[in-house]
């Protein structure tokens, strides 16, 4: 289930694509992924991760949420600080309780 045009497509290059691409199969494979790729990210929700993606034009994370039918994308953002922002962490949060109200249904 998507929710429709929540999370847009990042401005990777093509080296950071196929990164990108390689971990998220492993996660789909049930690889467990840990740094520097990979951090638990509990203060979004059980179960939640930030995968780490160096690119070219700066440092991606994409925010996810391992479920045992899927890989749930929560946000791509551009990190420009040192903390991830609260208005993510929101974003994040809000995405995932509409994800399981979704999935209830």
């Amino acid at each position: 289930m998507w929710l429709k045009g929540e999370v847009k497509t990042p401005p990777f290059s093509h080296r950071a694509r196929l990164e990108a691409g390689y971990l998220m199969r492993l996660l789909q494979e049930g690889e467990s992924i840990g740094l520097p790729h990979s951090r638990p990210m509990p203060v979004i929700g059980a179960r939640c991760h930030e995968l780490r993606i160096n690119d070219e034009s700066g440092t991606f994370r994409i925010m996810y949420r391992v479920d045992p039918d899927a890989i749930v994308i929560l946000e791509v953002v551009k990190k420009k600080t040192e903390q991830t922002p609260q208005s993510v962490i929101e974003t994040c949060r809000h995405r995932l309780r509409a994800y399981d109200r979704l999935m209830e249904s």
